[in-house]
């Protein structure tokens, strides 16, 4: 048996805070405004393997009125969730994943993600795509106030 979950998430960008995607530390003038660290790509993988698996969504498991997960780290959650798919006896077999920023550029970053990520779920580095967009300066993603990832996994039982 197959399952297709989708996930997706969007962050504000504030000056003067730490940006972070894929669990990997991103250089810049600005990071995410959340009430963890707002990783949007981890909280978009997120949903889509607990869709995939008919566990609900991320606010659900961990929400934001919790303090045992204000300012904790995305990679947490995903621990956390992975826990919840292995439990439930289904296999990660992919993950195909779009974060959608402006800047910086993160193409430098995307094997670093892709491994961080792959030790986190235990799984193949080849099993987890990431895509790096620009909204072509349009939009508040354009202007630099926000960021988007979407992610989309694919388990197998």
């Amino acid at each position: 048996m197959f399952r297709v979950g989708f996930g997706f998430d969007t962050h504000k960008l504030t000056s003067g805070k730490k940006l972070m995607i894929g669990g990997v530390h991103i250089p810049s003038d600005y990071g995410c405004e959340g009430y963890s660290d707002a990783d949007v790509l981890i909280h978009a993988m997120c949903d889509a393997l607990l869709g995939a698996a008919n566990l609900r969504d991320i606010g659900y498991h961990f929400p934001d009125t919790d303090v045992r997960y204000k300012d904790k780290e995305s990679v947490f959650f995903l621990k956390e969730v992975c826990k919840h798919i292995v439990k439930e006896k289904w296999k990660i077999e992919n993950i195909d994943t779009t974060v959608v920023l402006q800047r910086p550029k993160l193409s430098p970053y995307i094997f670093s993600m892709q491994e961080c990520l792959a030790t986190v779920l235990q799984i193949d580095a080849n099993c987890i795509s990431i895509k790096a967009k620009t909204s072509e300066t349009l939009g508040f993603i354009g202007r630099t106030e926000g960021i988007s990832a979407h992610a989309v996994a694919l388990l197998s039982k």
